[in-house]
């Protein structure tokens, strides 16, 4: 198994360390990853200046860019024909419901749709315990179930663990996207020099949080695993949609 592991956290982030450990038990790992937090970045490339790829002492490639260029070079320049899936974290926190749509983590892992297996994101729920291990050793477990995944490569796993001892786990629960509340409203701020500049405020809570989704997975101790695709075409809108537009 020969696995390409990256991340938004940056390439000096403990979760990514620890998923490296873990995972190099069982595959052949590539490590690319951003230089620095990339946090929120989705699935930016950057297309304004020149990327610089740097390997690091422990065989890790550090790249000023976005997580997305990481895996785009890795995969395409740096290790082409070499890697069956990609892994992206292990994030810091959560990326539940509406996250993914800002998650560097998941943009990562998406990156790596092109390959026939398919790819995952993973992040730590993060309780302030950074059982990274739990997360790591989850991830490996999955990797070596027996029975092959039979879904279109183009599947991404969204996975969230609870910060808690592998023990502690109750299991694994396959679930949906829940969705977020509205965020707060950015908070301002004067910079040393006066002028105003403004935080982005927390996530809202969760709101669709029932039963089935992975805020009500992870609340109660399971691991959750989403199935995302790349597809965000609303196909039961199409009736209604082409019939108010040829209505004059």
């Amino acid at each position: 198994m020969r696995l390409l592991l990256s991340n938004d956290d940056g390439v000096s982030a403990p979760g990514l360390e620890a998923m490296a450990k873990e995972l190099e038990k069982i595959a052949e790992i590539r490590v690319v990853a951003p230089d620095r937090d990339h946090s929120g970045a989705s699935n930016s490339l950057t297309l304004t200046r020149p990327l610089h790829p740097v390997r690091l002492a422990n065989g890790f490639v550090a790249v000023d860019g976005t997580p997305t260029d990481c895996v785009h070079l890795g995969l395409n320049l740096l290790y082409p024909d070499e890697i069956e899936r990609v892994i992206s974290g292990i994030n810091t926190h959560a990326n539940l419901g509406d996250d993914v749509l800002y998650s560097g983590t998941v943009a990562a892992a998406t990156e790596g749709r092109f390959l026939q297996q398919p790819a995952i994101a993973v992040s730590l729920v993060n309780y302030g315990q950074h059982h990274y291990d739990t997360a790591a050793r989850v991830v490996r477990e999955i990797l070596q179930k027996k029975l092959p995944l039979n879904v279109s490569p183009r599947t991404i796993l969204n996975i969230n663990v609870p910060d808690l001892p592998y023990d502690e786990l109750r299991g694994i629960q396959v679930t949906r996207l829940g969705h977020r509340a509205k965020s707060g409203n950015p908070q301002k701020i004067l910079d040393p020099r006066g002028k105003v500049r403004y935080w982005i405020a927390a996530a809202g809570e969760g709101e669709d949080a029932g039963p089935g989704t992975d805020f009500y997975a992870v609340r109660h101790n399971y691991v959750s695993v989403t199935p995302l695709q790349v597809d965000m075409t609303r196909y039961e809108a199409f009736s209604e949609l082409s019939t108010w537009l040829e209505t004059p």
